[in-house]
């Protein structure tokens, strides 16, 4: 992402918040328990999984090879559900971004040595896989565990749009 890209997100995430529409779009992609650890996300994580999911519906439209829509908004709203509220603040993510992209060296000594923003900003995608597993969400958990993984040419199509649309927010 540019710096551009990054002071962007870093403006969104101070002044995120969620509408009463989010909340009935949440609720009509979301069964209970699914919301529970979706509002367990701080709300600027709350936010971006939105727009995640409202950049799916566009391109599930303008992609015409038939993917389940249902399946990728719930994908969307959960992908980052491993970052739970006070794991990773605002502040700490721009830490971690920082620091993993100016000295990722130090970085990884910083997270060996118990850095918590550190580790989850590197893992939430597992840390999110494993809550969907609890759930019983495998297919979800599958998808989530690796859309941060470089990218692979056998990926499934609903990974590469996850990525897609998780890069555009």
């Amino acid at each position: 992402m540019s710096v551009f890209g990054r002071i962007w997100q870093f403006v969104r995430a101070l002044t995120a918040r969620v509408t009463v529409d989010d909340g009935k779009y949440i609720a009509a992609h979301l069964s209970p328990d699914e919301q529970k650890i979706f509002f367990a996300m701080s709300v600027a994580d709350q936010c971006h999984s939105l727009r995640t999911a409202y950049t799916i519906e566009r391109l599930v439209i303008e992609d015409k090879r038939g993917v389940d829509r249902e399946f990728l908004i719930r994908c969307a709203l959960l992908h980052d559900t491993g970052r739970r509220a006070g794991d990773l603040t605002v502040k700490g993510k721009v830490f971690a971004v920082l620091v993993t992209t100016l000295a990722p060296k130090f970085a990884e000594r910083l997270e060996l040595n118990g850095n918590r923003a550190l580790y989850v900003y590197h893992h939430h995608a597992e840390l999110g896989a494993q809550k969907l597993q609890r759930l019983g969400l495998f297919k979800e958990a599958k998808i989530i565990a690796k859309h941060h993984a470089p990218p692979r040419h056998d990926d499934p199509l609903e990974l590469k749009l996850l990525r897609l649309a998780d890069n555009a927010n």
